[in-house]
């Protein structure tokens, strides 16, 4: 596949992909745990992400021309797919999750969040100024909020 330049259309269509599977991966969890305190957590985790999908698809509707755009010419929608496939694989991918503790979900949704991270910043080198590289910094802070909340669980669990 040829190189792309990106817009934050683009990769707001990734996080949104993403928050999609972070809920999935949640409500699994939750189905897969028997304490009700942990049950709910992780359930309230799922609506987290599905607020943030929201909160994504708010932010990519505000997004204004070049930010927007095609930055090249893909009739075969390849440059959507490649963000999909990365979405998928890359952040909260199908593995064999570990639900015999909350303390090994817990790990695995760090890990997870982690990953994000480190993918939307690879992502920002990909997407010039003059498309929106600049709007990229709030995805990365919602997802360092996501970390910071879940270790605070994280070491409520460990007490």
């Amino acid at each position: 596949m040829a190189a792309f330049d990106f817009s934050a259309d683009d990769v707001f269509k990734l996080a949104e992909e993403i928050e999609i599977n972070g809920e999935q991966f949640y409500r699994k969890a939750a189905e897969d745990v028997d304490d009700p305190r942990n049950k709910e957590m992780l359930l309230a985790l799922a609506e987290m992400e599905k607020d943030h999908k929201r909160l994504f698809e708010q932010m990519r509707a505000g997004l204004k021309g070049a930010e927007k755009s095609e930055t090249v010419f893909d009739p075969e929608g390849e440059a959507e797919q490649y963000l999909k496939a990365l979405a998928d694989i890359r952040v909260f991918f199908e593995k064999s999750m570990d639900t015999s503790s909350m303390e090994k979900i817990l790990k695995d949704a760090i890990q997870a969040e982690k990953d994000s991270i480190v993918l939307y910043l690879g992502m920002k080198e990909l997407v010039p100024e003059k498309y929106g590289k600049n709007r990229l910094e709030k995805i990365i802070k919602e997802e360092m909020g996501h970390i910071r909340l879940l270790s605070g669980e994280l070491q409520k669990n460990k007490k």
